[in-house]
C-alpha cells in the first residue's frame, strides 16, 4: 500500500512544497543578514530588551547550535538563539530573536492556542507515529474479513488527527507571536521603518509559511488515511 499513485503523489506535492518553503526561508534570512538595523543591537540583545519591556525577568537568553535551531522552551523558561541570531546585529537576528521572544510573552500571559499547543504534543507525536500503522493493520485485518479491523483503522485515524490538530494549533501561535514581534520592534525603535522593518516582516512572513505547509501536509495525509480506512468514499482494503 506504500506504492499506493495516490499516497506517492501526496507525497510528491507535500516535498515539492516543502522544499520550496524551506528554500524560501533560507534566501529570506540571508538576504536579512545584509541589512544591518540602525540601532546596532544584537539578537541577544534585543530578545533581552523586549523581555525587559514586556516584564519577564525569568527567561534566560541561551546560546544555541545549529542554524536556525532558535526556539523557547517553556519547561525551562529559556530563549535559546542559534549563532548567527545570537550574535548578528541584522534584521534576521533581530527578527527571528524577537519571534522567540513573542512566545515567551505568549507563555508568560497564558496564550490558550499555545497552552493547547504543548498540552497535545504527546498524543500528536504518539498519533504521527503509530496512526498510520494502525490503519494499514486495519485494512490488512479488513481485507482478511475480520471485524476488528475497521475499528482498528479508525482509531489510526482519530490518532492521526491528533497530529494533525496539532500541526494547525501551530500555524496561528507562529503567526501570532511574528505579530508580536514586529509590533515590539517598531515600538521600540530596535528597527528603523522602510527598509528595515519590511527585511523583518519578511524573514517572519517566510518562516511562518513553514508551518502552513506543515499543516497543508499533515492535512493531505489525514484525508488519505481516512479515505484508506473507508470513512471518506467508501471502504478501501484494496
Amino acid at each position: 500500500m506504500m506504492f499506493d499513485p495516490l499516497y506517492m503523489l501526496i507525497l510528491v506535492v507535500t516535498l515539492v512544497l516543502s522544499g520550496a518553503v524551506s528554500l524560501l526561508v533560507k534566501t529570506r534570512f540571508a538576504a536579512g543578514q545584509k541589512v544591518n538595523i540602525s540601532s546596532g543591537l544584537s539578537g541577544a540583545d534585543v530578545a533581552k530588551a523586549i523581555l525587559m519591556e514586556a516584564g519577564i525577568t525569568d527567561v534566560k537568553v541561551l546560546k544555541h547550535q545549529g542554524f536556525l535551531s532558535d526556539h523557547y522552551n517553556p519547561l525551562n523558561k529559556t530563549l535559546n538563539l542559534s549563532p548567527e541570531v545570537y550574535s548578528g546585529r541584522n534584521a534576521s537576528a533581530a527578527g527571528v530573536a524577537a519571534h522567540e521572544v513573542g512566545h515567551a510573552i505568549q507563555h508568560a500571559q497564558g496564550y490558550f492556542p499555545l497552552w493547547l499547543r504543548s498540552a497535545i504534543v504527546p498524543a500528536a507525536n504518539l498519533g504521527s507515529n503509530l496512526g498510520p500503522w494502525l490503519v494499514i493493520i486495519g485494512i490488512m485485518l479488513m481485507s482478511m474479513g475480520k471485524a476488528l479491523g475497521q475499528s482498528l483503522a479508525i482509531v489510526g485515524v482519530v490518532l492521526f488527527g491528533l497530529a494533525t490538530l496539532f500541526s494547525l494549533v501551530t500555524v496561528p501561535v507562529e503567526f501570532d507571536a511574528s505579530a508580536r514581534a514586529k509590533k515590539a520592534l517598531a515600538r521600540m525603535e530596535v528597527v528603523a521603518p522602510g527598509r528595515e522593518y519590511n527585511t523583518v516582516s519578511g524573514v517572519l512572513f517566510a518562516a511562518g509559511l513553514t508551518y502552513v505547509a506543515a499543516a497543508i501536509s499533515s492535512i493531505l495525509q489525514l484525508l488519505y488515511w481516512a479515505y484508506r480506512a473507508g470513512l471518506l468514499g467508501g471502504r478501501r482494503d484494496d
